[in-house]
């Protein structure tokens, strides 16, 4: 009977290879980290946005289903599909609507992946997402 649940216990331990961990956050080493101050008012910084938690959760969901952490191109992809596959090559809008429903757009960012071949076109989605029960109601790719 042990050799028996040892057999099953060996067998299926390498099926927990497959259910892999989103990745952690890199950080840099201390003294790289000394040389840079958090400003005191952030929000007068330019550029600086304010998200809601909800907002951003939402946006969070959407860009997982369109470009999963650990999607990648295929082998032969050329430089301008490798982009694409990149979560920074794109932006994003969302926006609160009625019932606890985000709306949440997704396109490339202009100029990032173009490498002189014209613009990029029709690469994006639109998401409408419950923040409810965190799912995703429609999708437009």
């Amino acid at each position: 009977m042990k050799r028996l649940l040892l057999s099953m216990l060996c067998a299926l331990l390498p099926a927990c290879a497959l259910f892999r961990r989103p990745p952690r956050p890199v950080h840099a080493p201390p003294q790289e980290a000394t040389g840079v101050t958090f400003p005191q008012e952030i929000l007068d910084l330019e550029g600086s946005v304010s998200v809601t938690g909800p907002l951003f959760v939402a946006m969070q969901l959407a860009m997982e289903d369109f470009r999963p952490w650990d999607l990648q191109p295929p082998r032969n992809a050329t430089p301008r599909e490798a982009c694409l596959y990149k979560r920074e090559s794109y932006d994003m809008n969302a926006a609160p609507g009625a019932d606890g429903v985000v709306f949440v757009q997704i396109w490339a960012r202009p100029g990032t992946c173009e490498m002189g071949l014209g613009p990029v076109l029709d690469v994006g989605a639109n998401y409408i997402i419950d923040t409810k029960t965190w799912r995703i109601l429609a999708t437009v790719h």
